[in-house]
């Protein structure tokens, strides 16, 4: 890489800001020099920001390289300080890394373009470690040149360019840059891969970093080939609710693509990524498990569960608690401890002010056109109503305490009566998952 017209911006159809990830290392100093060389880039904008972790003696005096890096080039740079959750379980790196995320992802407007360094030996890297960590299609592409990112995009220009090309540039430019002594510590996997394996690798294939880099390339092509399938797969097995998944729908696929459906519309939520162990459980649940079981996968926070014909992920709840209930007159919305909400619609107000509370089990209900109660457990069951819905239930009792509502979703005879009379009705809004 001898000239900075050797990058070409990417096709977006958006024309924000680029915004370069600068760390101050060789290979981030490299592109916003080579990007600052560019009058197309400047005219759009060109900014960088640099992720103050705090966790090395020297983070300070690296911030401060940045900014004379970026004075000298007249680049606007943001520093982002950041705290590093070391009890997230996640492993140092692992937990830095989701906080440098976190930074870009509040750094960019809408339709900015994040610029990251990397190269094709960091490439060749995580397609490694990707191998070793038996991936398939979707990981062995490792890195993609361009991606949806937050409110823009990310960019990796130069996943084909290999490192010893940016040095020779940032030595033609008598660049300087900081050199981070925790990229040289083997007890990290990409480190020990970077210093150890492949040097060794390259003695005997001098191209392995090329054959790595496009091998991902062509795993990403597959990988895209499938997602297009994938898509029209889980399009089969959406309901109403983005939400919950046909059951039937997931049956009739085969395995390996209700895999991969399954991943792909976790993917498509906030939830973290499904892990294997929840896909086999899933798998042995949609196969083995009875039509009436309620099957439940518990994952980071986050939960999928299966009722009947419908499989449905979420985030996790706060449990209710047990012993809450409260008056309710009707004049205004009664909102519920979960977020949830009660309305009475068409009419001012009770005639009299009714207890909501949660469900304790036990309950009976007398439903319309009926002269005795039925267990409310079982006449749920027999409304259809998901187990997720029936354990944040209201109820509407009165002052015997009989049950007058379930939410919206059964209505005793009397209460029912009560409405129709005074053309009303009442609606219950469950907590958005």
């Amino acid at each position: 890489m001898t000239s900075a017209l050797d990058l070409r911006l990417p096709e977006t159809g958006r024309d924000g800001a680029i915004v370069v990830a600068l760390s101050g290392g060789l290979d981030s100093t490299v592109l916003l020099h080579a990007l600052a060389a560019m009058p197309s880039v400047r005219a759009r904008t060109l900014r960088a920001i640099h992720v103050h972790h705090g966790l090395h003696a020297d983070a300070d005096a690296w911030s401060a390289h940045c900014a004379v890096v970026c004075e000298a080039l007249r680049i606007p740079l943001h520093i982002a300080r950041v705290q590093v959750d070391r009890r997230a379980g996640l492993g140092l790196e692992a937990a830095a890394r989701a906080a440098r995320r976190a930074a870009f992802v509040e750094a960019l407007d809408p339709g900015d373009i994040l610029a990251l360094a990397h190269h094709r030996d960091d490439q060749a890297e995580t397609f490694l470690l990707r191998a070793l960590r038996a991936s398939g299609p979707d990981g062995l592409g490792a890195m993609r040149a361009l991606q949806p990112f937050a409110q823009g995009f990310l960019w990796r220009p130069w996943l084909d360019v290999p490192r010893t090309e940016l040095i020779a540039y940032a030595q033609t430019h008598d660049l300087s840059w900081i050199d981070d002594p925790s990229n040289s510590a083997l007890e990290h996997d990409r480190n020990f891969l970077r210093h150890q394996v492949l040097p060794l690798l390259r003695e005997r294939w001098p191209r392995v970093d090329a054959a790595f880099a496009r091998s991902a390339a062509l795993s990403a092509e597959a990988a895209e080939l499938l997602a297009d399938d994938d898509l029209r797969a889980l399009d089969t097995a959406r309901t109403d609710d983005p939400a919950i998944l046909s059951v039937p729908a997931l049956r009739a696929l085969d395995p390996s693509r209700r895999a991969r459906v399954l991943r792909r519309w976790i993917a498509g939520t906030s939830l973290p990524p499904l892990p294997a162990e929840g896909i086999a459980q899933i798998e042995a649940d949609l196969l083995q498990g009875a039509d009436d079981a309620d099957f439940r996968f518990a994952w980071s926070g986050a939960h999928i569960r299966r009722w009947c014909d419908r499989l449905r992920a979420a985030p996790n709840a706060p449990a209710l608690p047990a012993d809450w209930s409260d008056t309710w007159d009707g004049r205004m919305p009664l909102v519920l401890p979960d977020g949830g909400a009660l309305e009475l619609i068409g009419a001012d107000a009770f005639d009299a002010p009714l207890r909501v509370r949660l469900r304790r089990g036990g309950e009976r209900i007398v439903l319309p056109g009926r002269s005795h109660s039925h267990s409310l457990k079982h006449a749920l069951q027999d409304a259809g109503l998901p187990t997720w819905d029936r354990e944040r239930l209201p109820l509407l009792v009165d002052g015997d305490d009989q049950v007058l509502a379930a939410g919206d979703r059964l209505l005793a005879d009397v209460f029912a009566r009560w409405l129709q009379d005074h053309d009303a009705s009442v609606r219950w809004t469950p907590p958005s998952p």
